[in-house]
């Protein structure tokens, strides 16, 4: 008997599935895929071969992570974001690219979201960045370059707007200089997590 829920019509083909995560109906993991314990994966949610998510992980509903896509953690990724792993996509099929995409360190742009980090729903990873830890990217925003940890992004492209505490709640300046008034987290505990 598995240590994972899989929802009927929920379609799982790796053996890489932690204990207690819930995959939940229409969701399908590719075999090649590692899935942490205590993840939950929404409704049609697609894992492709290779992917990888770390533990205690929220995936919400519609969200495809693919190959070269590393979820550390402790992440939250909000409903229908987008990830992409490939800079100057074209059919694999084409004629033309055909070479390129025999091989596949031609093509795959690694892409890494850090531990505890946040993603707003719709939002949209371009290929090869990283999300540092604890980071928030805003509902729609459309990340381009890497995210510093800590950093609140917005907008498209996204940019920084603020920085954010590890319970998610905007600080009144930099990470490593304010307190929390909403948890009571001070800079140096923050400090010290990072180092």
């Amino acid at each position: 008997m598995a240590d994972f829920y899989q929802h009927p019509t929920a379609l799982v083909e790796s053996e890489t599935i932690g204990k207690e995560t819930r995959i939940w109906a229409y969701a399908h993991v590719m075999k090649g895929a590692s899935i942490g314990a205590r993840v939950n994966l929404g409704d049609h949610a697609f894992v492709e071969s290779g992917a990888v998510v770390g533990n205690n992980v929220t995936v919400k509903n519609a969200v495809c992570i693919w190959d070269g896509i590393v979820i550390e953690d402790d992440v939250f990724v909000g409903p229908r974001v987008t990830f992409t792993n490939d800079r100057y996509p074209r059919s694999p099929r084409m004629e033309s690219v055909r070479d390129r995409y025999a091989r596949v360190e031609n093509w795959l742009c690694r892409t890494i979201v850090r531990k505890g980090a946040s993603i707003g729903a719709s939002a949209t990873i371009g290929p090869g960045v990283e999300l540092g830890e604890f980071c928030m990217v805003g509902a729609g925003a459309l990340v381009t370059r890497d995210v510093p940890a800590y950093a609140l992004v917005v907008g498209t492209p996204a940019v920084r707007v603020a920085d954010v505490c590890n319970c998610g709640v905007p600080l009144p300046g930099s990470h490593d200089l304010s307190d929390c008034a909403s948890c009571g987290q001070t800079a140096q505990m923050r400090v010290l997590r990072v180092i």
